[in-house]
């Protein structure tokens, strides 16, 4: 599945993970997983083709590997071609996994386990942040700073390591919108895996999108002009929602929230209650721990209840 392009991330291709999976002999089994883990930790999977549960777990294996983009290598050894290795280590049944650092075993398992487990298991070995999370935390840190380019790029390369990551969908999709490029956002956002597209961070990038697209046309209004009409008219509901809409496109949210909580005062069910649904649009793709989306609804639950 490839990802829109952006800048420089769309030089790059996801890698295949080809050169982090291998199979090993007990000639090269020194060279695949002795030398090899004083670089980087080395997972050997112990199976054989009659394995049932073998069969479940090293795909699972694999695909975690590949998601942990370097940070472990995966070296699968065949125990019916080459018994001695597993011999040595004690192996009684299989599947078997050991974790190789510094040229000896530190950790393992045995049996097929779910792939929330085989994660927890590599971060155990490989340390937290295995999958990505400094890069989604660094990406978001330079998305809040306006650094779009330097977020895409790390959004981008999360995904590189795990395509099903929401997070790393989300943020991606946030880059685009906020260069305007609805088309690709869009795209982006349907990278998503249908297990997580309705997740906060896919659901809060998904209204950031609906969001972008009125502003689209709102950015174009005319403010002093409905500055003036509500001036003129202070009840003019439409007039602030449009206002609304229009400050929010250009970055003012606190201006957009003051207008759409004024409507809310004067009138609560103005056009079927359109203002409280706008806020919770604005708050949904702001997220819901930004400020304003925090201020807000203290600021409405005091408007409603009072």
């Amino acid at each position: 599945m490839a990802l829109p392009l952006f800048g420089k991330a769309a030089q790059s291709t996801p890698s295949t993970g080809s050169d982090l999976v291998k199979d090993t002999t007990t000639q090269t089994f020194v060279q695949d997983v002795i030398e090899a883990s004083k670089d980087v930790p080395v997972l050997v999977d112990f199976w054989a083709p009659w394995c049932g549960p073998c069969r479940q777990l090293t795909p699972l294996l694999e695909k975690a590997v590949k998601a942990a983009g370097g940070k472990v290598k995966l070296v699968k050894m065949n125990i019916d071609e080459h018994p001695a290795v597993a011999g040595q280590l004690g192996v009684q049944s299989i599947p078997a996994v050991f974790a190789f650092k510094n040229g000896r075993p530190v950790d393992g398992f045995m049996g097929a386990l779910p792939e929330s487990q085989i994660r927890s298991f590599i971060e155990r070995v490989a340390g937290k942040g295995a999958f990505g999370g400094s890069l989604l935390e660094e990406a978001q840190a330079a998305l809040e700073e306006g650094d779009i380019n330097s977020a895409a790029e790390g959004f981008a390369a999360a995904l590189q390591q795990d395509s099903s990551n929401a997070d790393a969908v989300a943020g991606l999709t946030r880059c685009y919108i906020a260069t305007g490029d609805l088309k690709r956002a869009e795209q982006t956002l349907a990278l998503a895996p249908p297990s997580k597209q309705n997740s906060a961070a896919i659901a809060s990038a998904r209204s950031a999108l609906e969001l972008a697209r009125k502003g689209a046309s709102s950015a174009k209004a005319d403010v002093k002009g409905l500055l003036a009409a509500i001036e003129k008219d202070p009840a003019n509901s439409q007039a602030r929602l449009d206002l609304a809409l229009a400050l929010n496109s250009k970055g003012d949210r606190e201006g957009a929230l003051n207008q759409l909580l004024e409507i809310i005062r004067r009138d609560r069910s103005w056009n079927e209650d359109a203002a409280r649904k706008q806020l919770v649009e604005f708050f949904e793709a702001w997220g819901p721990a930004h400020p304003m989306s925090i201020s807000g609804r203290q600021r409405l639950s005091s408007i409603l209840f009072s």
